[in-house]
């Protein structure tokens, strides 16, 4: 009798180490800002650090693309609701009740709205709760899309499309919203301004999703990018110099365009030197538990972000005047990535050794992780 079984394909190092470096950009590009709106230097900490998103997107692409050999739809759809949405849910929880207990502080716009329905748009929309889970709501998306997506695979459709969705990326911008900018619509026009954002990011980073994909399906193309990696490099030095000054001159920037370059390039490296990273036992070690932490890490940071900045007074982007004042905002900006990396990583693992200590295995229902 033939043996149906489908054999488990193995978790790849640099696909691993990668996940790592994703969390990680995540976590800088919300904590690493500095300079004073319309600065040179806001521009330049925001075209480095910022744009994390990207990696995360494409990484989500690359794993469903791999994993796609046992895929069924509605069991797909079940484990995204235990390993992504659940924990969503309970992650949401500080972030929901400081909506309701300190809403002008944490600056919630559907302030005076019934907490039924608040709870509702919070959760709908990611945003205001618990800032960068707006990526959840995304992702959603993209798993509801998932059975069409293999389909256009096989049908060779998919990719064909792949630079008409980079075009998409370079010219129809992310956008942006904040609570102060809504206040002057109804509730109702405030939530759909919310969603909005969330379908404008899904169109934006779509490129970012399929060609995590494509090179998942492709994985000897990574070798090829590696060849011309000088190029690339130069590339995107060129295109992230080009972002900044759009940036400086007219106040909007594309923040994706470039790190769809570094993605690549980063891929590349890490798979043309994945043998070497394995034998840094103590860095690849390390990779593999930030990997493993990684959306414990991106459902919880938000929350020591907004401490840190409550308790030292400071904002988002730490302004400075001067050549003295740019040296301390920098510290001071690396000091809040290394405190809430660290924050946030202890929580996770004082849960996680709680929840096992009350009898639950399977701790990433609960945190992510």
């Amino acid at each position: 009798m033939q043996n149906t079984q489908i054999q488990k394909k193995p978790m790849l190092n640099y696909i691993n180490v990668f996940r790592g470096l994703a969390i990680i950009m995540i976590l800088l590009g919300h904590t690493m800002q500095i300079g004073s709106n319309n600065t040179l230097a806001r521009f330049i900490s925001f075209e480095v650090f910022a744009g994390g998103t990207a990696l995360f997107v494409f990484i989500a692409g690359y794993l469903f693309q791999y994993l796609s050999y046992k895929f069924e739809y509605k069991n797909y759809l079940k484990k995204k609701w235990q390993n992504v949405i659940i924990p969503y849910f309970i992650t949401a929880i500080p972030g929901v009740i400081a909506c309701l207990t300190i809403p002008l502080i944490y600056k919630n716009p559907f302030d005076g709205l019934n907490p039924i329905y608040q709870i509702g748009m919070f959760l709908t929309t990611g945003r205001v709760h618990n800032v960068p889970t707006w990526f959840i709501p995304m992702i959603v998306i993209f798993f509801i899309l998932s059975s069409l997506l293999l389909y256009l695979e096989r049908k060779k459709i998919l990719y064909k499309i792949l630079p008409f969705l980079i075009l998409i990326t370079l010219f129809v911008p992310r956008g942006d919203i904040e609570p102060d900018w809504v206040m002057n619509l109804d509730y109702w026009g405030r939530y759909f301004a919310y969603i909005k954002y969330i379908l404008m990011g899904f169109v934006h980073f779509a490129s970012s999703y399929i060609l995590g994909m494509y090179f998942s399906s492709h994985d000897e193309k990574i070798d090829e990018f590696f060849k011309f990696r000088h190029v690339l490099i130069a590339l995107m030095l060129i295109v992230s110099a080009f972002d900044v000054y759009l940036g400086y001159k007219t106040g909007n920037m594309n923040g994706t365009a470039s790190k769809l370059l570094f993605t690549v390039i980063i891929l590349s490296y890490l798979k043309h030197y994945d043998e070497k990273i394995k034998a840094r036992e103590k860095f690849n070690s390390l990779m593999d538990v930030t990997a493993k932490y990684s959306f414990g890490l991106f459902f919880i940071h938000w929350y020591f972000i907004f401490a840190f900045n409550y308790f030292l007074h400071l904002e988002s982007a730490i302004p400075f005047n001067g050549l003295q004042e740019g040296l301390v905002a920098i510290l001071l900006s690396f000091l809040r990535f290394l405190v809430v990396f660290v924050l946030s990583f202890a929580t996770l693992y004082l849960l996680k050794r709680g929840l096992k200590a009350i009898g639950i295995k399977n701790t990433r229902t609960y945190t992510g992780v």
